[in-house]
């Protein structure tokens, strides 16, 4: 497996391009801006890409689906309870003076617990509402794509529209719960691991979480 990452966007946010080496086949994760950026990329890698893997639905993360689309004809992954916000992408955006694409419909919905194959790489879909009511975390081979739940040595925002900080913690306690070696990818800012989080980032060690018998 092979893992790229692209900063991008005003709101610089951190796009994942993922692949398997031996089939070539990849998918996006969050391309958030710079959508003819993320198109060269994969071709520049020599990689085929076949999904777009949305985390949640906020416009720093959804900037760039509507020319991936175009470009390759391949689908994008959502969870449901994020429709609404990506249906305003384009609105929330401009907003913030932001011009962006409107991503086109979804065409597949994820659920918990879904596994996503990628050749002969195999992830999972965790349901982590809080930060957004549709935000899923995208683990598997070691890494978790986390969008903006986790970040190192912080979390992501509860204050936003339809934002819950309850539902937030509870989706941290099962973050948390992944193999501490875990490699976390987050939305913004550098990678970090469970155990690390779980040693220095207070929002994580402060939660009440069952012992890890070796």
């Amino acid at each position: 497996m092979k893992i790229e990452r692209f900063v991008t966007g005003p709101f610089q946010e951190n796009c994942y391009l993922v692949w398997d080496e031996t089939t070539g086949e990849a998918a996006y994760v969050d391309p958030g801006d710079e959508g003819d950026r993320l198109v060269a990329a994969a071709r520049g890698l020599h990689v085929t890409p076949v999904a777009i893997w949305i985390t949640h639905a906020h416009l720093d993360h959804v900037g760039g689906v509507a020319p991936l689309r175009k470009a390759f004809g391949i689908p994008v992954y959502l969870h449901p309870a994020d429709r609404e916000l990506y249906g305003m992408a384009a609105q929330l955006a401009a907003a913030y003076g932001i011009s962006i694409e409107q991503p086109p419909e979804p065409d597949n919905w994820l659920s918990d617990g879904e596994h996503l194959q990628l050749g002969g790489l195999d992830f999972r879909v965790m349901h982590a509402p809080g930060h957004a009511p549709g935000h899923v975390v995208i683990h598997g081979q070691g890494v978790a794509f986390v969008g903006d739940c986790l970040f190192a040595g912080s979390i992501g925002r509860s204050d936003l529209p339809l934002s819950d900080g309850r539902e937030l913690m509870r989706s941290l306690a099962k973050i948390a719960a992944l193999p501490r070696e875990t490699r976390v990818l987050p939305g913004h800012g550098p990678e970090t691991t469970i155990a690390e989080e779980l040693r220095s980032n207070p929002f994580l060690n402060s939660l009440a979480l069952p012992v890890r018998r070796q």
